[in-house]
C-alpha cells in the first residue's frame, strides 16, 4: 500500500523541563498541567488500532518532554506486546539510572537523544537551562552501562553547523547506533529563530554525504531534508546511498508513511504542519489516516512553481511544511531549495535489480528485523552484496553489516503478544 504507516509519533505531553529555543511544540513548563493531556489509555486504544492493521510500525513515544509521564512505562510495555517497536524521543536530562532500568523492562527499543551542542554554555543556552548537557551526558552513560540502545539527534543551526564533525566523532566514541541531523522548520518556539541559509543547508548536505560515505560504522542522515536525495543523485546517481536510502518515493514522508498525534488526540501529517486532520478521541484513527483529503493530497501530490517543474520532484518533492510556515500553500515549492530546475525529464527513485538472491537463513533473519527499518536493511545487503561481485545475500552478510552498523547484532522485532 502507498500510504503503509512506517512512523507514527506521539506527543505524550506538552510539558517540558526545558525551553528549547527550536521547540515546534512551544512546550510549557513542567507546571503547566493540563486536564485534556492524552491518557494512557488513549494511547493503549491507538496502539491496539496500529498493532490490528500491522506490527510493522515504529512509534516514538515524546513530548514536550516524555520522561515527566510516570505512566511512561505503561505505554511502552502496552506497544511492546502488540508487537511495535517503541522508542523514545526526549532531551536526555531526566535519564537516570532507574529510569533507564524500567523503560528497558518495560521493551523500548531505543532512545533518542537530542544534544544540539558539545560546548556545555552553548547547549544549555539552547536548551534553556543551565547545567541540563551534563544531565544529559550522564543519561547517555546510563544507557551504556545497561545496554540501552540509543541515537544522538542533532538540530543544526547557523551556532554549531560547524560542530558536524565534532558531534560524528561523539557518537562513534560512545556508540550511539545513529546521528539523525535535523534541520529547523521555523514553527512553534522556533519561528523567531532564523534558519540556515539555502547555501549553508546545502554545504551541511554534501559534508553529510561525505561523513556517511566515511564511516561504516554509524549511520549519519538528515531529517526533514528531502533535498538530500538531490545532493546524492547528483553526485552518483549508481552510488550506495542512492540505492539504500528512503522510503519508496525517497521525499518527504508526512501524510505519506508518517503522521503525529497531540497530546490532546489530534492528528496532523507531521510536527511541523499544525493542521488537524482529524482526532482520536471522536474517530478511529485509521479511518482519518485512510480517508483524509489532505492526507491523500500528500499521498499524490501536485507541487506548484519550482518543485512542480523539477526534476528530482519524485526523489526529493521538497519540504512540505516550509512554504506552509512561511504563509503559502501547503503544495508551493520549498522556500529553503537552492536548486533551478533544469526541465529535463522526471528522475525515478532507484529500483532494486531483480538478480540478488536470498538464502533461506537470510530471508529469516531479515524477517525478525522490525519493518521500519526492513527495507533499509534489505537495499543495503543486496546493495553491498552486488559491489563484491555477487548475487546471493546470505546470513553471513548480514553479520558483516549488523557488526559494522549495529554493534555486531541488527535489531529485533519485539515478540507480538
Amino acid at each position: 500500500m502507498q500510504n503503509d504507516l512506517y512512523l507514527l509519533a506521539i506527543n505524550t505531553t506538552r510539558r517540558c523541563n526545558l525551553a528549547c529555543e527550536h521547540c515546534y511544540q512551544n512546550a510549557d513548563t513542567l507546571n503547566s498541567i493540563d486536564s485534556s493531556e492524552i491518557t494512557v489509555d488513549e494511547i493503549k486504544k491507538l496502539l491496539d488500532e496500529v498493532s490490528d492493521r500491522s506490527i510493522e510500525t515504529m512509534v516514538v513515544l515524546t513530548g514536550g518532554e516524555p520522561l515527566i509521564r510516570t505512566d511512561l512505562e505503561l505505554m511502552v510495555e502496552h506497544g511492546s506486546k502488540c508487537g511495535l517497536s517503541m522508542v523514545i524521543g526526549t532531551n536526555g536530562s531526566l535519564l537516570t539510572e532507574r529510569r533507564v532500568l524500567s523503560l528497558k523492562q518495560a521493551g523500548v527499543l531505543g532512545l533518542g537523544i537530542s544534544i544540539d551542542s558539545l560546548n556545555h554554555q552553548q547547549h544549555d543556552r539552547f536548551r534553556g537551562l543551565s547545567g541540563c548537557l551534563e544531565k544529559t551526558l550522564t543519561g547517555i552513560e546510563h544507557c551504556r552501562k545497561h545496554n540501552l540502545s540509543f541515537q544522538i539527534h542533532f538540530t543544526a543551526t547557523n551556532d554549531n553547523a560547524h560542530e558536524l564533525d565534532a558531534m560524528i566523532a561523539f557518537c562513534r566514541d560512545k556508540g550511539a547506533r545513529v546521528l539523525n541531523i535535523f534541520f529547523i522548520v521555523c514553527t512553534g518556539r522556533g519561528e523567531s529563530l532564523s534558519d540556515i541559509s539555502p547555501v549553508k543547508y546545502e554545504d551541511l548536505l554534501s559534508k553529510i554525504m561525505d561523513a556517511q560515505e566515511k564511516y561504516d560504522d554509524l549511520i549519519i542522515r538528515p531529517r526533514c531534508a528531502p533535498h538530500f536525495k538531490r545532493v546524492a543523485f547528483e553526485r552518483n546517481p549508481e552510488s550506495f546511498m542512492n540505492q539504500i536510502s528512503g522510503y519508496d518515493g525517497d521525499g518527504c514522508i508526512a501524510g505519506n508513511h508518517y503522521c503525529r498525534v497531540t497530546e490532546k488526540g489530534a492528528v496532523t501529517p507531521c510536527p511541523y504542519i499544525p493542521d488537524e486532520v482529524g482526532n482520536i478521541r471522536t474517530q478511529s484513527f485509521l479511518e482519518i489516516w485512510d480517508n483524509n483529503k489532505m492526507l491523500q493530497q500528500l499521498r499524490s501530490p501536485k507541487l506548484k512553481g519550482a518543485c512542480g517543474e523539477c526534476e528530482y520532484q519524485k526523489l526529493c518533492g521538497g519540504c512540505r511544511a516550509r512554504p506552509l510556515a512561511m504563509g503559502g500553500d501547503i503544495m508551493d515549492a520549498d522556500p529553503w531549495c537552492s536548486h533551478v530546475p533544469e526541465g529535463g525529464a522526471v528522475i525515478l527513485p532507484y529500483q532494486l535489480k531483480d538478480n540478488i538472491n536470498w538464502t533461506q537463513d537470510a530471508q529469516k533473519r531479515l524477517s525478525r528485523i522490525p519493518g521500519f527499518l526492513r527495507g533499509m536493511i534489505r537495499k543495503r545487503a543486496e546493495a553491498y552484496v552486488r559491489d563484491q561481485g555477487e548475487v546471493v545475500v546470505t546470513a553471513e552478510h548480514l553479520s558483516l553489516l549488523a557488526a559494522k552498523r549495529f554493534g555486531g547484532k541488527l535489531p529485533k522485532r519485539p515478540e507480538h503478544g
